[in-house]
């Protein structure tokens, strides 16, 4: 199911057919390194985390993580959407792009899209971004976008601090 297009994307709601996709976007050295490791490894895995988080999100809130395509050709380039974890006040944006689509502006059209999204059919007056201290790419595009440094914070049950952005208010 489309749920937002862009000039070049289209960024829809994950399903099952998409584990194979998700399998290899959760084992991405940069996913691992800067989201964290899921522990997914099989496609059986794949299944599972589709099912607990994206499905899950959309059935609660009606949003949740999209996988982001070229509009042209409907290839899989990567994740973007909203998350709401229990630890955050406001619902966070994610994104996370196969290596091959670095670069190229995908990941700033996506997020800039799925912050429209949330304003105007989620009425979502807030986004908070959390971002790895050393994801420098990350940080640039989140503070070209407009959101600002909050403060450095530790979701639960991690060992790192990550830093939290937040939209104006």
């Amino acid at each position: 199911m489309k749920v937002v297009e862009t000039e070049r994307l289209v960024l829809r709601r994950v399903t099952h057919e998409d584990a194979a996709f998700i399998l290899g976007m959760l084992n991405e050295p940069a996913w691992l390194r800067f989201i964290g490791d899921r522990g997914v490894r099989t496609i059986e895995g794949a299944h599972d985390y589709i099912t607990n988080v994206p499905l899950t999100q959309y059935a609660q809130l009606g949003y949740g993580l999209y996988l982001v395509e070229g509009r042209q050709d409907g290839v899989p380039m990567g994740l973007c959407g909203l998350l709401k974890r229990d630890s955050l006040e406001h619902p966070d944006i994610g994104f996370a792009f196969k290596p091959a689509y670095w670069s190229q502006g995908y990941a700033r059209e996506a997020a800039e899209a799925v912050l429209r999204h949330a304003r105007e059919d989620h009425k979502i007056s807030r986004v908070a971004a959390i971002v790895s201290k050393d994801n420098v790419s990350s940080i640039k595009l989140l503070e070209r976008m407009g959101l600002r440094f909050e403060r450095h914070m530790r979701l639960p049950g991690a060992t790192e601090e990550i830093s939290l952005y937040l939209t104006a208010p």
